[in-house]
């Protein structure tokens, strides 16, 4: 059986490792990325601070290490290919693209300079291709940052970090320029609901009290109503409130910066100053309202406060970007399916042979690990559905190759990433750091083209 992969993110890598690793059928897999560069969000969404989650890359370099294994990077779903190229060439896909799109707050002023999706923020100081022109105008003292998850306290942390902690990091250069001039001095992290309700996980929140120059603060008001902390459960909520208790027993005062931890408000307007850009963030405060299936749910009180600050990263989520061909559920912003089968986003009839795992099936949960019994899982349904249709004839395995080399296009293979890897590496020794990332694809073909 033949499989195309769209994506080279966690999930996608987890689908090629169970596939390839099946003993009752043979399978050949072609994974493809519109980026010359592997590995997703491990290489463009992980905060660069955090290298030991990023060596989960040598797990699958493995994977690409097999012989019925091809990377085709540098190819671009419906610019480059289309879905009906694939279904003449595999049978069957998998869409592993991940959620590129960001969610937005929906509120006045939302789109003023200085008020900045996180998911930009991250990308840019990450050396994604796609944020590499972005204006992060760190010109300011105060920042809000507007969710409860790991992606607003990465955005929090990489905001107040030294230039010395930050340098030893895979930081694209053009980032670190930025924040060694940083104004930054106080991060206010705002959550809808309370402490019990944050996304973030304890390792995440520990890291906040290790800043060489950031202390969080967290007023004792935040967490009245909690139960208290020697009472909390071993549950990843009651972790988390162990945490910020301990932050709120705190002595403030020896770190120059600090980081705010707000919980039960949600912002309702972003005000700008004379000249347009953000002044202040105005927020409602909530309470919690218990549902009948014991989830919490933010209700408004009525009760406003202004936060002055001079600019806001909204951090409360991402979305599948839709993709031609590709069937799409406008509600819940992922690809259409059904337990991992693709399906029509109308009639919920499954597309035949067509598959999605990670984000682009469920939305933005789990963390990297988890991707892995998801994807096998979403595996064996194309296991199960491939018996048949595995018999059923197809061009060349090196035909795709001979397509897209006829529309163009410079393909990056995985031997070709290893030399850009190569590259990276030995630029990033020049600042003590594991890598210094080049952030341009045309840059990145010209290090790859012959000579």
């Amino acid at each position: 059986m033949r499989v195309a992969i769209i994506g080279s993110g966690p999930a996608g890598f987890y689908a090629a490792e169970a596939l390839l690793k099946r003993t009752d059928m043979a399978v050949d897999v072609d994974m493809f990325d519109r980026l010359p560069t592997p590995y997703g969000l491990v290489r463009g969404g992980v905060a660069p601070d955090h290298q030991n989650i990023k060596a989960v890359t040598r797990v699958y370099e493995k994977t690409a290490a097999r012989p019925t294994f091809r990377f085709l990077g540098n190819v671009r779903l419906g610019r480059d290919i289309t879905v009906d190229d694939l279904r003449r060439h595999y049978h069957q896909i998998v869409y592993a693209v991940g959620n590129e799109a960001d969610r937005r707050l929906g509120i006045p002023g939302e789109g003023m300079p200085r008020c900045t999706p996180a998911s930009v923020f991250i990308g840019w100081y990450n050396g994604h291709p796609d944020y590499r022109h972005a204006r992060i105008d760190l010109s300011v003292s105060r920042v809000a940052v507007v969710g409860n998850g790991n992606v607003a306290i990465d955005a929090a942390r990489i905001l107040l970090r030294t230039p010395a902690e930050l340098e030893k990091t895979d930081i694209a250069a053009h980032a670190l320029e930025v924040l060694r001039n940083s104004q930054v001095r106080e991060v206010f992290v705002l959550g809808r609901r309370g402490p019990m309700q944050a996304a973030f996980t304890a390792a995440e929140l520990k890291e906040l009290g290790e800043m060489e120059d950031a202390e969080p603060v967290v007023a004792p008001g935040e967490l009245a109503g909690c139960v208290d902390a020697q009472a909390a459960d071993d549950s990843p909520q009651g972790k988390n409130l162990k945490v910020l208790h301990s932050f709120a027993a705190q002595q403030h005062g020896a770190k120059a910066k600090k980081l705010h931890l707000r919980f039960l408000v949600s912002p309702t307007e972003v005000v700008a100053d004379a000249a347009g850009n953000v002044a202040a963030l105005r927020l409602e405060k909530n309470r919690l309202e218990i549902q009948s299936d014991g989830s919490a749910r933010a209700r408004g009180s009525g009760e406003f406060e202004v936060l002055e600050v001079g600019m806001v990263l909204p951090a409360i989520g991402f979305a599948a970007e839709p993709i031609e061909g590709v069937p799409y559920d406008e509600k819940a912003r992922v690809i259409a399916n059904e337990d991992g089968r693709v399906v029509d986003p109308v009639s919920r009839i499954v597309i035949a042979n067509e598959y999605v795992v990670g984000w682009a099936r469920t939305g933005p949960q789990g963390l990297i690990g988890s991707h892995k019994g998801a994807s096998a899982h979403v595996v064996a349904h194309m296991i199960a559905d491939g018996a048949e249709i595995a018999a059923r004839a197809l061009p060349e395995r090196d035909a795709i190759v001979a397509l897209l080399r006829g529309r163009g296009v410079q393909i990056v293979t995985f031997n070709d990433w290893k030399q850009l890897d190569d590259v990276e590496v030995a630029r990033g020794e020049r600042r003590d750091a594991p890598r210094d990332k080049i952030v341009d694809v045309e840059a990145m073909l010209a290090v790859l083209a012959p000579r």
